[in-house]
């Protein structure tokens, strides 16, 4: 993401291990004294033969480098402007949102088509034929840096285009309360992207907008949050039945988070499918961990034009590529570079909103797949699963199955890029 507000650096807690003894469930944070080495004392416990692992406590940063008469276009105007202006506006969220728009067809007056599209428009009308319109019934667990879900007194307002309604209760274990609000405006852009009210004449739009939004708050203001604090995130989301973890954040490069790693596990055996920013050059130096955790879909970001990003890192564990905007990777002859636009907080407030033209990276990637896996869990169109795991497996088949390839290798593009509509398309 380009935001300034998210620290690029990555680092571990200070004076603090990450420790798991052989017979222990999980690994506990231990404090050491002040002038105690943390690289060295984990290296001399992991030399201990009752030590499961040893690893400082690092810390992560946010990772943001035709119509029928059956279905209703959603009218939202594309802007937070007033009432007259939004409704002479209304619908022109489809010449902003070119994520959302398909990639081939006819394009109309109300929908234009975008080469770097993944079909929500399509995706949106499989559901309404279903009866799960948006996603019903799911819920999307948010790990991030919050969510502007709610107002409280004047210091922290609700974003115009999220309705209390679409929220389940979430958890902070930054600021450890049950208010997981936004200070840095990266996890409600996030959140919107996954979930914002659509057809509401106010603002834009989300991909799975009936589905409930659990706002689970790991990072701090400047977008950072250390491995015991997410793998806790991730067991309050499985714990609270979520069925979709967005985390679009990335640790340093090759960095050991077992904890979260046994967090992660235990989701997958619970069903619970985890998504995760595969992380951005100049941020991260290699696809990172969540991303590579297991059992976890790690997505890379595209552009306007249906290129790689020239932020999105490459290697063997990309699943997808979802859009994440921004500039092309250099030999793709598209010159779009436009942004993922989202309603959220602006700079350095909590209680004014906009839709900003700086989002831009694998962060934004990572929250259109989780919006397009709760619409798959919504579809129908997975046969029953015999396990909670073979839940987890047959989204993910059924996300890289149904993408389409941009000619590039499975290291820049895994299975390619998503495709909402295919994705959720029953079966003929």
């Amino acid at each position: 993401m380009a935001r300034t507000a998210v620290a690029p650096a990555h680092g571990f807690a200070p004076r603090q291990l990450v420790v798991k003894f052989e017979g222990e469930p999980s690994g506990r944070a231990l404090s050491l004294p002040a002038g105690v080495s943390v690289p060295k004392t984990a290296a001399a416990l992991r030399r201990n033969p009752r030590v499961a692992y040893a690893e400082p406590n690092y810390i992560a940063t946010a990772s943001a480098s035709g119509e029928s008469s059956t279905f209703v276009i959603p009218n939202d105007p594309g802007s937070l402007e007033g009432p007259g202006e939004a409704a002479a506006s209304a619908g022109d969220w489809s010449f902003k949102q070119w994520n959302f728009l398909a990639w081939e067809g006819i394009a109309t007056p109300r929908l234009p088509i975008s080469p770097g599209g993944i079909d929500a428009v399509e995706a949106w009308r499989n559901l309404e034929e279903v009866g799960r319109p948006g996603a019903e019934g799911v819920t999307v667990a948010v790990l991030d840096t919050g969510i502007a879900y709610r107002s409280l007194g004047t210091e922290f307002l609700r974003s115009p285009d999220f309705a209390s309604g679409q929220f389940v209760k979430g958890y902070d274990f930054v600021d450890k309360d049950r208010l997981p609000l936004d200070e840095n405006g990266h996890g409600t852009h996030v959140a919107g992207t996954i979930g914002e009210k659509t057809g509401n004449g106010i603002g834009l739009t989300g991909l799975a907008y009936r589905a409930k939004l659990m706002p689970v708050r790991v990072l701090d203001a400047h977008g950072r949050g250390d491995a015991t604090t997410i793998a806790k995130g991730i067991r309050f989301a499985v714990a609270h039945h979520a069925q979709v973890i967005n985390m679009s954040f990335n640790f340093g490069c090759r960095k050991k988070v077992p904890v979260v790693d046994e967090a992660l596990r235990e989701a997958y055996a619970r069903g619970v499918v985890v998504v995760a920013s595969a992380g951005n050059i100049g941020s991260e130096g290699c696809i990172s961990e969540p991303a590579t955790g297991p059992r976890v879909i790690a997505v890379g970001g595209t552009t306007e034009g249906g290129c790689l990003g020239d932020y999105s890192l490459s290697g063997l564990a990309i699943d997808v590529v979802a859009p994440g905007g921004g500039t092309p990777f250099p030999g793709c002859p598209s010159v779009w570079v436009r942004p993922i636009y989202q309603v959220t907080l602006k700079p350095g407030s909590t209680t004014e909103f906009g839709i900003p033209s700086d989002y831009v990276g694998t962060s934004m990637a990572s929250a259109h797949v989780s919006g397009v896996a709760a619409m798959v869990l919504a579809s129908g169109v997975l046969s029953r699963q015999g396990t909670p795991k073979a839940r987890v497996d047959a989204v993910t088949k059924r996300l890289r199955s149904t993408a389409r390839s941009l000619g590039l290798p499975a290291t820049q593009q895994g299975a390619g890029l998503i495709d909402a509509a295919a994705a959720t398309e029953p079966a003929a």
